[in-house]
């Protein structure tokens, strides 16, 4: 515990499920520690990229943006106090990682569905829908996110081989307007997402001529 009374509290970033139709909180899952660095690239989606100069300055549509990060879950804590977390001790950190896991898994459940559907005599069985995943990193990104890179990297056992330390790099690619019905949930948090960077970018403050060594533009 702090011995600053007044220190702010840490915020942890981390991974919120939702149901897709409901919109009801599945699962949110906090990152034990917050990694040290966070990725990000923007692919800008131009529409004047045929060579039709007319076209040169529109673009069709908000650009596809991908993060990346690598989590670290480490169960020294735990195996510290086991009377906070009795798990621990038998279980390591398999649960930590299979909150994560199961993201990317259909549950069994819905697999047992279309089997069953399949036995049945069921021509089309539609694909399987994972819960919304959004990804959060303080109240100024809310992001609806699908993974796309996944890997864990387990550098620590126990004597039973249970996992007590492990590295979990993600991936993520950011659903926009373009990737989601205008109804659904995850439309609506991403024009909230791309509106707040707009309100951030109004509080930057503007440079003058005179910075670039100008007096204007003629």
């Amino acid at each position: 515990m702090s011995t600053f009374p007044n220190s702010p509290r840490l915020l942890k970033g981390g991974v919120v499920l939702l149901d897709p139709d409901s919109g009801a909180v599945e699962r949110i899952i906090t990152l034990q520690y917050n990694p040290d660095t966070l990725s990000r690239s923007l692919q800008i989606k131009a529409h004047g990229e045929g060579g039709d100069r007319s076209e040169a300055l529109r673009l069709s549509g908000p650009p596809v943006e991908t993060i990346k990060l690598d989590a670290e879950i480490d169960a020294t804590d735990q195996l510290e106090f086991p009377d906070q977390n009795p798990d621990a001790g038998q279980l390591g950190i398999h649960p930590q990682l299979a909150a994560l896991e199961t993201i990317v898994y259909p549950t069994s459940s819905q697999i047992q569905q279309n089997i069953s559907l399949a036995q049945s005599g069921t021509l089309e069985i539609a694909p399987m829908e994972a819960p919304l995943t959004l990804f959060i990193w303080s109240k100024n990104r809310i992001v609806p996110v699908r993974l796309t890179e996944f890997s864990i990297t387990e550098e620590a056992f126990d004597p039973a081989l249970n996992p007590i330390r492990a590295k979990v790099s993600l991936g993520m690619r950011v659903l926009s307007i373009n990737d989601l019905l205008p109804t659904h949930k995850g439309a609506s948090l991403y024009l909230a997402y791309q509106q707040q960077k707009e309100r951030l970018a109004a509080k930057s403050q503007g440079g003058g001529f005179g910075a670039l060594g100008i007096t204007g533009i003629s």
